[in-house]
Parts: structure tokens; sequence; C-alpha cells
């Protein structure tokens, strides 16, 4: 299935997730396997859609919670190929909804596309009575069509930016939300109208060595994260530095209370751990705000990011040295 748009071509691909999921029955939208449908049976399925072809391919077909090294490697891959062709001029990616946060910000930190990549999903099941998903497809096509570059996420109307998505819900259609900065976007009616600036491709210079090193890794540099909570302890940590050679803990992210405040039991043995060579960054386990910096802050913050995706950064850093 190849198609153009006035711009060029535009590419649709697939890894699965609950857009691609079915359930034994219509009614049912939670007991659903997901990564069932193949992405061009789900663009084929949505008549908005039919007056235009699209190049689609199946990179993966997973549930999103399995997603890991191997399908990222090959997505990262997959994406920077069609980015380079010049008569493409946009990527869209369907995934499942709950590690997509992740994926946006790897693909956004390490391609820095020009081009827009825009990716969408579902909370519904292809055999759902009511699916949402053709509607986020139908977004994100237009999203793609009138981005200005960098990597996007559509849904439920919605256009986020990859560095600041999260999905906040469980189960509601609307189960993004990009915290204090807010969304860059909506989609009305095929219409795009902005907020704020898009996320800028470009930006800064694609690391050569960082995609290379990342595409070619059998594994990431190991980072766990941990939460720090009332009555926390600093057990885990122990645990997971005493664990050695074997599999060794390269980096902790910490989700702290408040402004990054940690308990002081879990403190200890974090300190510990970091006179130890293990690398240590504070996030906030709060969903809005960000760890505002302090001469009293215990480590290195997260700039921002959430503590997956700061775990994900930090586990970058690590790859080089």
């Amino acid at each position: 299935m190849s198609s153009s748009t006035a711009a060029g071509r535009l590419v649709i691909l697939g890894t699965g997730g609950t857009i691609a999921g079915r359930a034994e029955r219509a009614s049912d939208n939670v007991s659903y396997t997901a990564g069932q449908v193949n992405v061009a049976d789900l663009v084929s399925a949505v008549p908005a859609l039919s007056a235009s072809r699209f190049e689609v391919e199946q990179v993966a077909q997973v549930d999103s919670k399995d997603m890991g090294l191997s399908v990222w490697q090959l997505l990262v891959r997959r994406v920077a190929h069609h980015l380079r062709q010049p008569d493409i001029s946009s990527v869209i990616v369907t995934h499942g909804t709950d590690t997509l946060e992740e994926t946006a910000y790897l693909l956004q930190r390490l391609l820095q596309p020009i081009k827009p990549v825009v990716l969408t999903c579902a909370m519904r099941p292809a055999s759902a009575l009511v699916p949402d998903g053709p509607q986020n497809l139908i977004d994100a096509v237009a999203v793609a069509q009138q981005a200005q570059g960098g990597v996007s996420v559509v849904c439920a109307g919605q256009v986020h930016s990859a560095l600041d998505v999260a999905k906040v819900h469980t189960y509601r259609l609307d189960a993004f939300d990009s915290g204090d900065a807010g969304a860059l976007a909506c989609v009305e009616e095929g219409r795009v109208r902005r907020f704020r600036d898009w996320p800028q491709g470009g930006a800064a210079p694609v690391d050569a060595g960082e995609l290379e090193r990342f595409l070619s890794v059998a594994a990431l540099p190991r980072v766990e994260l941990v939460t720090s909570h009332a009555d926390s302890g600093g057990d885990m940590v122990r645990a997971l530095v005493a664990q050695g050679a074997q599999r060794p803990v390269r980096g902790i992210v910490v989700a702290g209370t408040g402004n990054g405040t940690v308990h002081r039991d879990l403190k200890e043995a974090l300190d510990d751990a970091r006179a130890r060579g293990v690398r240590v960054v504070l996030s906030s386990r709060c969903a809005h705000g960000r760890v505002v910096p302090h001469p009293g802050l215990a480590y290195d913050h997260s700039q921002g990011l959430s503590p997956v995706k700061a775990r994900l950064a930090l586990s970058l850093d690590l790859l080089g040295g």
C-alpha cells in the first residue's frame, strides 16, 4: 500500500498495541489481546482514509507493556530510514498506550526529526463496538500533514509533545496529559489548532555516536527506578548494589516526594550506592510539576523528565560512558 500527499509520501508503521487488539466479545473493552490486527488492515478499515493510500509497514506486533530494546532498535532504524527518503514527508507509528511515552521520548532524543513523527494509539481494541483507534488514526494523519517537525503523540483529539506526554488514566479514552506544559494542539474535523510551538526537530544535532551505540548494543546499561514514600527503607537499593558484576546496576532514578525529597533511610542507601559508583538521578512522583533545583538538592535532577523517561535518559547517558 503506497500513497502520496501534496507534500510527499506518508508512511505508517505498526508496532501492535490495543489499537491492533481483539477481544472475544465486541462489548469487552478490557479483556482483549493486544497486537492482533495487521496495520495495513487497520488503515484499510477506516473509510475516511480510503481516498488516500499510504506506505504501510508492520515493524512489530507487541503489547506495549512488553516493549523492549530489540523492538526499539528495529523501530528506530525503520523511522530513520523513512525520514531519510526525500519523497517522504512524515511518519506515523501506531503503538500501545502503556509505554508510548517512553518510545516517543526515545525517538525524539535519538533522531531529533525535522520531519513530523506522530505516534498514535487506542484505549479500546479494534474489535470494540465503538473503537477509538480509527479516529485517532485519522487525527494522526492530519497532524502528520500539518505539523512542523519533531515527535508528537495524538490521542482523543489532543496533540502532545514527546517530552511532556504521560499516560495518566487507566481506562478513559483521553488517557494522556502533558502536565503544566499543556497540549501542543487539538484536532478539529481534520484541522489542527495549535496552542504552542511544535517540538523542535533538529533543535540539537543528532548524536551519531549515541544513535550508533543504541542500535548496536545488546543491552542498555541497567538503570532501576525506586520510589520514596512514607516508611521507606533502603533494602531494595542495597540489594540492587549487592548483585555486583552478575548484572551491575549502573544507575538509579528515584521518584521522590514533592519537590524531589527523599526519605532519610532511603537516602542513606542511595548515598552509599553513589559512593560505589552508581549514578543517582532525582525526579518527582507528582503527576504535575518538576523538581525545582535548589542548593539542598541531594542528587542530579531529571531536567523535568518523568521518572520513566528519566530512567531511559540516564541509561542512554551511561551508554556513552
